[in-house]
């Protein structure tokens, strides 16, 4: 069992995403993205699994909920800095995000 303080220890942060395009080297369909996470953050980049209930076009000026403190993980030739969060749903892989809009860099507590 995960402990409140393995939960804390997680820095979970709202961003937009300013950029999606297909990743055409993953193994597994992916798009690259580019997500604002404000000013103490930065724009920082993350390979997202979500293109069976995505289009790149749609996903840019979405808010999303990323974990911003995992290490960055190489992903073929693409350095994936973030995990953007979501739920396994039926229809794929549908993103977790504020229900209004918010900060960029709000945090999760």
């Amino acid at each position: 069992m995960a402990t409140f303080d393995d939960f804390m220890k997680l820095d979970i942060r709202v961003g937009t995403v300013i950029e999606a395009i297909v990743f055409e080297k993953a193994k597994r369909p992916a798009y690259q993205l580019k997500v604002d996470f404000g000013e103490e953050i930065g724009i920082k980049k993350s390979s997202a699994q979500i293109t069976e209930v995505y289009k790149p076009e749609e996903l840019i000026g979405k808010q999303v909920l990323g974990v911003v403190n995992f290490p960055p993980r190489q992903i073929a030739d693409f350095m994936s800095e973030v995990l953007v969060l979501g739920t396994y749903s039926k229809q794929g892989v549908v993103l977790i995000k504020p229900d209004q809009q918010v900060e960029n860099g709000d945090k999760l507590g």
